[in-house]
């Protein structure tokens, strides 16, 4: 239970870290920035750090579990970022998404 307990904060940590990086890289877009501004460059190290992350994920879930769970995250996380920091909008279609892919997770973590 240690080992799932712990592979799941992992993926969660490491979920977070790319919702960083794709808003420091979301940033940089719609900030028409080159590919070495320094948004971009936050985004390169970030990616690189949840590389690492993932290896460590590795040891501790098995990848199928690991892959819905971060996932579930990354969905949540974005999504969130997407409605309220960027104003993006959001429907019935969306939240019935969140919903299943939380069903998804529940379903494969054991």
């Amino acid at each position: 239970m240690f080992n799932t307990l712990t592979g799941l904060a992992l993926t969660l940590l490491t979920s977070l870290i790319i919702i960083l990086a794709d808003w420091s890289i979301k940033l940089a877009a719609d900030g028409d920035a080159t590919l070495t501004s320094r948004p971009m460059l936050a985004g390169y190290l970030l990616y690189g750090l949840s590389a690492v992350l993932w290896f460590f994920t590795m040891r501790h879930v098995p990848l199928g579990q690991a892959a819905v769970c971060y996932s579930m995250f990354s969905l949540i996380g974005l999504f969130v970022t997407g409605v309220v920091i960027f104003g993006e909008s959001a429907d019935w279609r969306d939240y019935s998404g969140l919903g299943l892919a939380l069903g998804a997770m529940v379903l494969m973590v054991r």
